[in-house]
């Protein structure tokens, strides 16, 4: 399909630099067939039904950006897929300085050589030293803030709270499941009360989240790998749900795209150890999930396809035309949507 398809026009006064406090105050779009409804995150309760089941993503953003010095220039690093033990692949900024195999002083005591160049520009790095790579990007990484925010403000502290789940605990992502992102202990107590359960994954999601389609078809754009995991016990439970007659949702695209990743053409999700690069647009039939929380997306991105797929292009077009005229805060700090085909 013809990527211009999935284009339109978002005011940046919509797009949200800081989440709505508490968390759970967010607004939500709910989006069932063909109704159209305002709520908010608070109302899930209500939304759902008794033996629903929530799925989150249970990854950890680690301080995956990094600035240091090769030589008189100056370099930039976001990771975004780890490779091995001290080995990480990353997006270069100024890649045009370095050569293979040229040592980058990142500061503190950290340094890597860049090597292995690929197509898309991205370098590996091979962190120098003996220390876990995780106490290196404590000492001299920040947290990586998705380009639309980190534009418009620099990064702080209290981003380091903010940009972290209820559910995060297996460090590894550069990127937040940001739908997570709304959920509170409060609201967790309030699902379980209304008899609507939680299972956990993992998928650590890499920088390749923000990086625009710049293929003309979607036929021509090549998605990033992430690792993901979902264990056998979670993929039982999620079965044992859909044949009581409950409904999976998926809590982000990224809890979506691994459970669709892992559930075979007979409908069974199966555990799942390993890579994806799953790219869901227009024609695409889901396999594992009924629905999805999400929040609002960029223009002409594969999320905006992915949701485009679930409920239908012109559905999604007219939704995020009411959202903008709504008020709706957009991407990572955002609001949300509830997405029931």
């Amino acid at each position: 399909m013809n990527v211009d398809l999935f284009d339109f026009d978002l005011p940046t006064d919509n797009i949200a630099l800081r989440p709505a406090a508490p968390r759970d105050a967010a607004r939500m779009l709910v989006l069932e067939g063909d109704a159209t409804q305002d709520a908010g995150v608070s109302d899930l309760p209500s939304l759902l039904r008794r033996g629903d089941m929530l799925v989150f993503n249970d990854t950890r953003v680690i301080p995956a950006q990094l600035d240091g010095r090769r030589g008189d220039a100056k370099i930039g690093a976001t990771l975004h897929k780890r490779e091995g033990p001290r080995r990480w692949r990353a997006f270069i900024r100024n890649a045009r300085r370095l050569r293979d195999g040229d040592v980058i002083d990142f500061g503190n005591g950290v340094s890597a050589a860049a090597v292995d160049r690929e197509d898309d520009g991205s370098y590996a790095l091979v962190f120098a030293g003996d220390e876990p790579v995780e106490l290196l990007l404590e000492r001299a990484g920040h947290m990586p803030l998705p380009p639309y925010i980190a534009g418009k403000r620099p990064t702080d502290e209290r981003d380091a709270d903010d940009y972290q789940t209820m559910f995060a605990s297996e460090p590894g992502a550069v990127a937040a499941p940001t739908a997570a992102l709304h959920f509170t202990p409060k609201l967790m107590a309030a699902l379980e009360a209304a008899a609507i359960g939680h299972a956990t994954l993992t998928l650590h999601v890499g920088a390749g989240t923000f990086l625009p389609v710049k293929a003309t078809d979607t036929t021509e754009h090549k998605m990033h790998a992430e690792w993901g995991r979902i264990d056998a016990t979670t993929a039982d439970r999620l079965n044992a749900v859909r044949a009581r007659g409950g409904r999976v949702i998926a809590v982000g695209t990224t809890s979506l795209r691994l459970i669709e990743s892992a559930t075979g053409e007979d409908d069974v999700i199966r555990p799942f150890d390993g890579d994806t690069a799953i790219f869901i647009t227009p024609g695409y039939r889901f396999r594992g999930i009924d629905g999805l929380i999400t929040n609002f997306h960029l223009p002409r991105s594969t999320l905006f396809m992915l949701v485009s797929a679930l409920m239908g292009r012109e559905r999604m077009q007219a939704a995020y035309a009411h959202a903008i005229a709504g008020r709706y805060r957009f991407y990572s700090y955002g609001d949300a949507s509830l997405l029931l085909p």
